[in-house]
C-alpha cells in the first residue's frame, strides 16, 4: 500500500529511515520517497512503529481513512498526523520509541503558520531584549535570549544532544555545538540570532520542496475518482477502479472520462491536456477514441470501456511519472556521495581553524573558538544537497504539463546534453499516411474501376492510399475475383473474366515496359514516390505515385532545434534514397540515410554516439532496437502503451512541436543545477576565507548558508514558471 509522508525535506535522512523500516517484520520491500513523500509497504507491516520511526526524525504518516479506522487512532493522533518536522540533510536518526513531543516543522498550512508564529514571537522577544539588555540584570536577559533560542530551534538542539551523545555528527550536532559554544564565552546576542536565522532557514527549504512536491501532486489530480455506469439504461455511480471492458459509462459536459475507450454514442468536444498537453480542444464522433482523464467540453457522451482504469494510458503515465521523480541523476548520485564526507571535513578544518592560531601563532583561544564555531555554521550541507532534487522534480512536472513523460531525472539530464538527433522518417518526419500525388493513366476506362475492385478489400497502407484517390475522383468500382497476394510485389485477381496485376515493379515482370512506361517509371522514381503499378496480361494500365505526407511542423521544428544548439539531425529510413531525399531536403535534416533494415539503424545509432550524445526519435514499436541503442529513446505515439513501455521519453501529442521546449527545459534544468553547485560552494568559500583575517562571525556564518538555501530554492522553483500562451 501507499501512504503520504510528511515532513522529509532531506535525501540521505529519508534513506535512513528507509532502511529502519525495512528491519520491521513484513517491512523488506519499504519503499521511502523522499522527492514525492510517499510510502510504500507491505500492509501487514506494524504502522505503529513506521509511524514511530518517522517520528524519531520529525517526519509524520498519513493514513487513509480505511487504514484509520483499522489501526484504531483516536482523534488526538488524527491531529498528529498534520503535525511533523522539518530536518535538514545529514540529520541523525534516533529510531528509539521516543513518546516525547516533538516541535518540529510542518509545512503544511497550518503547520507553516504556527511556525511563523514561533519565530516571530522569537524575533521580537530577542529584538526587546537586545533593546533593553543595558537596563536589565544579566541573568534575566540571558534567560530571555535562551527562551528565544529554544522558542526557534528547540528540535534542532533535541536532535542534536541525541546525535552528540552517539557520537553522530551531522548539521544537528554542529548547530548545537555552536551555539552551546557561542553561549559558553557569553555570545548570548549572536547566539540566539543564529538560532533564529537557522530556524527561518528549515522553514523556506521545506517549503521550498514541498511547493515542487505539490505541483507534481496538482499535476496527478487529474485522474477522475467516480465514474456514472449505464448499466441496461440505469445509470450508477461507481468508483472508477470497479470499471471494466466493455463497460459503457455516461459523461456528460465539465465531466472527465473514466478510462480510455470509444465514443458508443453522442458527439462532443474533448480536452485531451491531460494526455498530451494539447489546450485546443479535439473533436469527437461515434467510433472515434477517446482517453481517460479528457474533460468533456459541452454534449453528453456515451463511452465503451475499452482499457480497465489501472491498464489506461493516463493510469500509466501518472505511475511512470511518480516513479520518475525517484531515479538519481549523475549529478545527484555526485553530490549525495560528496556530502557524506563534507560534514567530518569541516569538523576537522573546525578544530584546525581553532587549535593552529593559538598554538602555533599565539592567538587568542576565546577569540579562535569563536571562528572554530563559526565553521560549523558554515559547515551545513542543505544549499549543496538541494541544489539538484527541486529542479528535478520542477523540470520532470513542468514537462508532464506540455504532454511530455520523462521516466526519470537522468533522462531529463540527458535530454539536456544531446547534440545529435535521429529521427526515424515515417510516422516521426512524415504522418505515416501515405496518398496519391501523381498518376499516369495509359487506359482511363479501366484502371480506376480495376484498381478500386482489387484494393477495396485490402488493409495495406498503400491499398488505402489508392482508395481515398477513387473515392475522392468518384469513379464507380466493380468487382474482383481469385484475389492472390503475392508476397514482396502485390496483387493478382480477377475481373470481368479477365486476369490483373497490380503491385510495385516485380509484379510486372511478365510484361516489357515500352520506351513511355519505362519513362514514367524512372520520373516517379526520381519525384521519389512509391509506385503502385496495374496490368493485364498485354498491357499496363497505369500507374500510381504514392507518398507519405510530411508532418506541418517538421521543418519548423528541425530549425528550431538546429538554433538552440543541436549540431546534428539525421534521418535513418527504410525507403529508397530517391524518398528519403526528398523528405530530407523538405523538412532540413542536416544528413539523411535511406535503404536501411532495423539492424542497420542500430548501426547507425551507434556510429553517431561514438561523436556525440544521441536521441533517437522514432513511432516505438518499429524502431525499438534503434531506441533501445540510442542514449536517450524518444518515442512519438499519442499514449499507445509500447511508445509508453518502449522509450526513455514519451511525445504524448504524436507530433514533434514540443520537442524543442523539452529540450530548452531540460538545459534550464542542468544550467540551474551547475548554478545552484556553484552558488552553495561558492559563498561557503567566501565565508570560510574569512577565518584566515579572523572575521568569520557566527551571523555571517548562518546567512552564508541560508542565503544559498533559500536562493537554490527559488532558483530551482523558476522552473515551474510557464508563460501562457
Amino acid at each position: 500500500m501507499e501512504l503520504r509522508v510528511k515532513g522529509l525535506s532531506c535525501s540521505n535522512c529519508t534513506k535512513e529511515l528507509e532502511q529502519e523500516i525495512k528491519k520491521l517484520e513484513h517491512g523488506e520491500t519499504a519503499k521511502l520517497s523522499y522527492n514525492s513523500g510517499k510510502l510504500t509497504v507491505d500492509e501487514n507491516v506494524d504502522l505503529e512503529k513506521v509511524k514511530r520511526i518517522l517520528k524519531s526524525d520529525g517526519a509524520s504518516l498519513e493514513l487513509p481513512p480505511s487504514q484509520e479506522g483499522r489501526e484504531k487512532i483516536n482523534s488526538n493522533e488524527q491531529l498528529h498526523q498534520h503535525h511533523h518536522e522539518h530536518e535538514h540533510d545529514d540529520h541523525g536518526h534516533d529510531n528509539t520509541n521516543d513518546h516525547s513531543p516533538d516541535h518540529g516543522h510542518d509545512h503544511g498550512a497550518a503547520g507553516s503558520k504556527r511556525i511563523i508564529g514561533l519565530l516571530a514571537v522569537s524575533a521580537l522577544l530577542y529584538a526587546g531584549t537586545m533593546i533593553t539588555q543595558g537596563i536589565m540584570a544579566p541573568a534575566f536577559y540571558i534567560s530571555l535570549y535562551i527562551l528565544a533560542s529554544l522558542l526557534s530551534g528547540y528540535s534542532t538542539f533535541r536532535r542534536g544532544l541525541k546525535n552528540l551523545a552517539k557520537f553522530k555528527f551531522n548539521i544537528d550536532t554542529l548547530m548545537t555545538i555552536a551555539l552551546a559554544g557561542a553561549a559558553a564565552i557569553g555570545d548570548w546576542k549572536e547566539a540566539t540570532l543564529v538560532a533564529i536565522l537557522f530556524g527561518l532557514n528549515e522553514l523556506l527549504e521545506g517549503m521550498g520542496m514541498e511547493r515542487a512536491r505539490k505541483s507534481m501532486e496538482m499535476l496527478l489530480q487529474v485522474a477522475p475518482k467516480e465514474a456514472v455506469r449505464l448499466d441496461n439504461g440505469t445509470e450508477t455511480v461507481v468508483p472508477i477502479a470497479t470499471l471494466k471492458v466493455g463497460d459503457t459509462v455516461i459523461v456528460r459536459p465539465g465531466e472527465k472520462i473514466p478510462s480510455d475507450g470509444t465514443v458508443a454514442g453522442g458527439k462532443s468536444s474533448v480536452n485531451e491536456a491531460a494526455i498530451t498537453g494539447e489546450s485546443l480542444p479535439v473533436e469527437k464522433a461515434g467510433g472515434e477514441p477517446v482517453f481517460g482523464g479528457s474533460i468533456n467540453n459541452e454534449g453528453v457522451l456515451q463511452i465503451r470501456i475499452d482499457k480497465a482504469y489501472e491498464d489506461s494510458s493516463l493510469a500509466k503515465i501518472l505511475h511512470l511519472v511518480q516513479e520518475a521523480q525517484e531515479t538519481k541523476t549523475p549529478t545527484e548520485l555526485f553530490i549525495n556521495k560528496f556530502s557524506k564526507y563534507y560534514t567530518p571535513l569541516i569538523i576537522i578544518f573546525a578544530i584546525l581553524v581553532f587549535l593552529i592560531p593559538p598554538l602555533l601563532l599565539r592567538g587568542e583561544w576565546s577569540k579562535w573558538l569563536y571562528q572554530g564555531l563559526a565553521v560549523l555554521i558554515v559547515g551545513c550541507p542543505c544549499a549543496l544537497i538541494l541544489s539538484s532534487p527541486i529542479a528535478i522534480v520542477s523540470g520532470i512536472t513542468r514537462n508532464a504539463r506540455n504532454g511530455i513523460l520523462i521516466k526519470g531525472g537522468v533522462f531529463l539530464e540527458q535530454l539536456g546534453k544531446l547534440d545529435t538527433i535521429a529521427f526515424d522518417k515515417t510516422g516521426t518526419l512524415t504522418k505515416g499516411e501515405p496518398f496519391v500525388e501523381k498518376t499516369v493513366v495509359y487506359d482511363e476506362a479501366r484502371f480506376y474501376s480495376v484498381a478500386g475492385a482489387i484494393e477495396k478489400a485490402s488493409v495495406h497502407p498503400l491499398a488505402k492510399a489508392v482508395m481515398k484517390e477513387i473515392d475522392r475522383l468518384g469513379t464507380p468500382i466493380g468487382e474482383a475475383d481469385d484475389i492472390e497476394t503475392v508476397s514482396g510485389q502485390g496483387i493478382t485477381a480477377t475481373c470481368d473474366g479477365k486476369k490483373y496485376w497490380l503491385g510495385n515493379e516485380k509484379s510486372i515482370s511478365h510484361l516489357t515496359f515500352t520506351e513511355e512506361v519505362r519513362s514514367a517509371v524512372q520520373s516517379l522514381k526520381e519525384d521519389g514516390l512509391t509506385l503502385v503499378l496495374l496490368a493485364d496480361e498485354r498491357e499496363v494500365l497505369g500507374m500510381f505515385g504514392i507518398a507519405d505526407e510530411i508532418r506541418e511542423e517538421s521543418a519548423g521544428v528541425i530549425g528550431e532545434l538546429h538554433r538552440s544548439g543541436i549540431r546534428r539531425t539525421v534521418m535513418l529510413t527504410g525507403d529508397h534514397r530517391k524518398t528519403a531525399e526528398k523528405v530530407a531536403i523538405a523538412v532540413g535534416v542536416s544528413e539523411y540515410h535511406g535503404g536501411l533494415l532495423p539492424e542497420d539503424k542500430v548501426a547507425k545509432v551507434k556510429q553517431l554516439a561514438a561523436t556525440g550524445s544521441v536521441g533517437m526519435i522514432g513511432d516505438g514499436i518499429n524502431d525499438a532496437p534503434a531506441l533501445a541503442s540510442a542514449q536517450l529513446g524518444i518515442a512519438m505515439g499519442k499514449g499507445t502503451d509500447s511508445a509508453i513501455e518502449t522509450a526513455d521519453i514519451v511525445l504524448m501529442q504524436d507530433h514533434l512541436g514540443k520537442l524543442p521546449t523539452a529540450i530548452r527545459i531540460a538545459r534550464r534544468v542542468n544550467h540551474i543545477i551547475r548554478f545552484n553547485i556553484g552558488m552553495a560552494l561558492g559563498l561557503k568559500l567566501i565565508a570560510l576565507l574569512l577565518t584566515i583575517p579572523g572575521w568569520l562571525t557566527l551571523w555571517i556564518a548562518i546567512l552564508s548558508d541560508m542565503g544559498a538555501t533559500i536562493f537554490v530554492t527559488l532558483v530551482s522553483l523558476t522552473i515551474l514558471i510557464q508563460k501562457r500562451s
